[in-house]
């Protein structure tokens, strides 16, 4: 039952070939063995799984189920779950239990899911590697020797591994298609504001946006269904309808203009890697469609301007964990200066420390302008590129990750190698582009995604593109296990 994917799940639920129960049972089962392997999960909710799947059961026996009624799914662990710890892979909040559900949690218990607990991340979603977790690396099922991406890994590594068939997960400069083109996943990060953040654990606010993570593009949509809504204790949550993003998967795309930036094909980027990102664009040119060849010239600005905007906003957010109105507190303070500095030296990781100190700087009286303004005038750039670009094609293709997933610890001493990990996504998190991830091929038997990127609210034709691919290509039915 581990291999089905959520429409497979859907439809067996439905015709009584199997229970939610005894689903949920056999991906419990298949957790409690494997996940010391991947170290994928923080926290596994067996008991309130189990009353949900039953709960489950006997609203698909009453005939009243909704579209997801039962099928098995985790949540990152920095979305807020009523009664459920929600770390953010943090000692900050190791011990924090929220009174509440994010809106995201509220509609996807709506409809019907099962939630099996919270999966491991990037210390509050910092990184390019899952590795800066409180509770220890995520290991990519495709070889536990290597990193699966981050932050969002450990909802990819849980999917990868076949512990569960589709994840939440969120992304503000590329942390659900990184980890999902590391792990053979389908990842879709939507347009900002698509998805209400009521309840995520903010980062950088202007950037973060929460998604799912699956087998493949059809069960995304799924998801992508359910989690989508305008909310309105979320004030950049946009006022669209809700949407039934499965309607228009087999549409044909005969006729689509396929930009293809030629900043995404230079120095930097593995030639395996090109190689299977230049094979998936011919296998576009054969289902009918145009490849265009564009221009982003502000790519480069992408990484720069990223590390100035996210680390600003992320030391303004996290300022309230000071161990006085949220969070850690250090033992036997000898004062309220040695409080304030200890709990958050000792709650906090090295790499959240380093950003909350470059954020800060930037923000600094006599720096502002030299830095966080440049940065955002540099965002306004960017984000002009892909207006002028969209006006010529529908769509952008490239690779998602300049290489195949690295070894754990290769980057750890150098923050500035690790940060180009994200060079290809990092712009449309700028620009609050929808964009996604889907299997292309392998290198060194290591997975290489495909990364589309959108125009504003294409979620639909995305999901369509990559389903289409996916009918064609059985890259994403590669398996780690």
């Amino acid at each position: 039952m581990h291999q089905l994917t959520i429409a497979e799940i859907i439809r067996g639920l439905r015709s009584k070939e199997f229970s939610s129960t005894e689903l949920t049972h056999h991906l419990l089962g298949r957790i409690q063995q494997l996940d010391s392997n991947y170290n994928s999960f923080i926290t596994v909710t067996e008991e309130s799984a189990l009353a949900q799947a039953a709960a489950a059961d006997q609203r698909l026996a009453n005939g009243e189920a909704p579209a997801l009624c039962g099928v098995p799914i985790a949540h990152k662990d920095i979305i807020c779950t009523n009664g459920v710890r929600t770390s953010c892979a943090s000692k900050m909040l190791d011990n924090f239990i929220p009174p509440y559900d994010a809106t995201v949690v509220d509609n996807l218990n709506a409809a019907g899911t099962v939630s099996l607990g919270k999966t491991n991340m990037d210390e509050f979603a910092m990184g390019s590697s899952n590795e800066s977790s409180f509770y220890g690396p995520v290991k990519n099922p495709w070889n536990t020797r290597c990193v699966p991406g981050g932050s969002s890994g450990g909802s990819a590594a849980a999917v990868a591994a076949q512990l569960i068939p589709g994840a939440t997960a969120t992304d503000t400069g590329g942390s659900i298609r990184q980890p999902a083109a590391l792990t053979n996943t389908t990842g879709l990060k939507p347009t900002y504001g698509r998805i209400s953040r009521y309840g995520i654990v903010a980062y950088a606010s202007s950037l973060d946006q929460a998604g799912p993570i699956a087998r493949n593009a059809e069960d995304a949509a799924y998801l992508l269904s359910a989690m989508a809504s305008h909310d309105p204790k979320d004030s950049t949550s946009l006022k669209q309808q809700p949407t039934d993003f499965t309607a228009e998967l087999n549409n044909p795309i005969t006729g689509l203009r396929i930009g293809v930036p030629r900043e995404y094909f230079g120095e930097g980027l593995n030639p395996e890697t090109a190689s299977r990102v230049q094979e998936a664009l011919r296998a576009f040119e054969k289902l009918g469609a145009q490849l265009v060849d564009i221009s982003l010239p502000h790519t480069e600005l992408a990484i720069p301007a990223y590390y100035v905007i996210a680390p600003a906003e992320a030391s303004a957010n996290l300022s309230r964990f000071d161990g006085v109105r949220y969070g850690y507190r250090c033992e036997e303070p000898k004062d309220l200066r040695d409080l304030y500095m200890r709990s958050r030296g000792e709650g906090f990781g090295e790499e959240v420390q380093r950003r909350i100190l470059v954020g800060t700087y930037a923000l600094s009286a006599g720096y502002y302008d030299a830095y966080y303004n440049k940065a955002q005038q540099a965002r306004r750039l960017i984000k002009q590129d892909f207006v002028e670009a969209f006006e010529k094609v529908d769509v952008i293709m490239g690779p998602t990750t300049p290489s195949p997933a690295f070894e754990l610890g290769a980057k750890s001493a150098d923050p500035v190698a690790m940060y180009l990990e994200d060079i290809y996504t990092i712009a449309t998190n700028l620009a609050g582009l929808p964009g996604m991830s889907a299997p292309c091929g392998l290198v060194d038997n290591m997975p290489v995604g495909l990364q589309i990127t959108g125009n504003y609210l294409e979620e639909a034709r995305m999901l369509n593109i990559a389903h289409q691919y996916q009918q064609v290509t059985d890259w994403h039915k590669a398996s780690a296990v």
